[in-house]
């Protein structure tokens, strides 16, 4: 008989299972009722979130998720921050980004398009700038 097959033999030593992060275990779905497009589909990657300063405040009828987005983005961040930062799939927080632009609490500032030249204005206002700091 070896020391396991012994009724007064202390049991194995398992390690402790981590603590599993309650995010993970609600679906993604649940997150957006159901939806699985934005409402918005110009939300790119790079696409800069901010908390509207001015805007109404956030409301106690938002869901977790949507409040952490309003309080994260205090600070300006791309939605992939976002996401990487809440541990949220990018087209979840995509959605529900989507919800916050609809309800003013956020405003989203979209990348310039390569192709797309800056404006004469900005151009002026640059060289105006440039100009008066010589």
């Amino acid at each position: 008989m070896n020391g396991a097959d012994r009724p007064d033999a202390a049991p194995p030593q398992t390690s402790k299972p981590e603590r599993e992060d309650p995010r993970q275990r609600i679906r993604p779905y649940t997150m957006t009722g159901g939806r699985t497009n934005p409402t918005r589909a110009d939300l790119e990657l790079e696409a800069l979130v901010a908390t509207r300063r001015h805007g109404p405040p956030a409301s106690a009828d938002l869901a977790l998720e949507q409040r952490s987005i309003v309080e994260l983005c205090r600070e300006t961040l791309s939605i992939a921050e976002v996401s990487a930062r809440l541990g949220i799939p990018i087209n979840v927080v995509k959605i529900l980004v989507g919800d916050l632009v609809d309800a003013g609490l956020v405003a989203v500032y979209q990348p310039r398009a390569a192709d797309q030249p800056p404006s004469v204005d900005l151009l002026t206002r640059v060289l105006h700038g440039l100009r008066t700091s010589l």
